[in-house]
């Protein structure tokens, strides 16, 4: 971690290793497990654990899980472009035949407040709704968002690149990230702080997994990547 900014490498340079659902999602107060932990369906950037856990530490995976008759799609709420992001942020929207993948995490209910606040729910971004899901067989509620006003609009390529980073990670279907990866962009190429503080947990997480394995070139997929760290986590 002492080495020189201009060292690090940038994102880009990092090697990362059926669900059912009500027609109407009802909106939530909590999706509470029980009265210590609840359950969150990630599809867009929170897909990536380093990104989810800048803000809320508690986020463990429970599984990978699919959402039926639901689609992906880019927009602003209000057509107001996001600060954080400078382009569309992800949403979902019905759609019979269509499908979403995503990840299911379990959190504590001391971060419920700061997940909320990461969807911008008390400005009326975002909306909770819980979700009726199944995964392996099993039946799961979790919660999740929905964008308000939604006015389409494409996302940063910094993003995507994210959100194609978290379904490499929790190894989301390939047919899913190819389709993830053929979105484009709005070309944004310009500083995103979220991208920086993202870009220094990346870079100390990679170098400690470098250090542990006495590996110290780049060459190992994703998926040692991410084997090591799930044991380590």
């Amino acid at each position: 971690a002492g080495s020189p900014r201009s060292s690090r490498p940038r994102l880009s340079s990092f090697s990362l290793p059926t669900l059912t659902h009500p027609l109407a999602p009802q909106l939530v107060d909590a999706s509470m497990e029980n009265n210590r932990t609840f359950l969150y369906f990630a599809y867009g950037s929170n897909l990536l654990k380093e990104r989810l856990r800048l803000k809320n530490p508690s986020a463990t995976v429970l599984c990978v899980a699919r959402l039926k008759d639901y689609k992906l799609v880019f927009g602003n709420h209000k057509g107001l472009t996001s600060d954080r992001w400078h382009g569309g942020v992800a949403t979902i929207e019905h759609s019979p035949g269509d499908e979403v993948w995503g990840v299911v995490w379990r959190l504590s209910t001391s971060d419920l407040e700061s997940l909320d606040n990461q969807e911008n729910v008390t400005l009326g971004a975002y909306s909770p709704v819980e979700l009726s899901v199944k995964t392996k067989g099993q039946e799961l509620s979790c919660r999740t968002y929905i964008m308000n006003s939604c006015v389409y609009a494409p996302p940063s390529p910094q993003y995507l690149q994210v959100i194609m980073m978290g379904a490499q990670q929790n190894g989301l279907p390939m047919e899913y990230q190819d389709k993830l990866r053929s979105i484009r962009t709005n070309m944004y190429e310009g500083p995103l702080p979220v991208m920086t503080e993202l870009e220094q947990v990346l870079w100390r997480t990679e170098s400690e997994w470098k250090r542990t394995t006495k590996h110290k070139s780049a060459s190992r997929t994703h998926k040692d990547f991410y084997l090591w760290k799930a044991l380590k986590l």
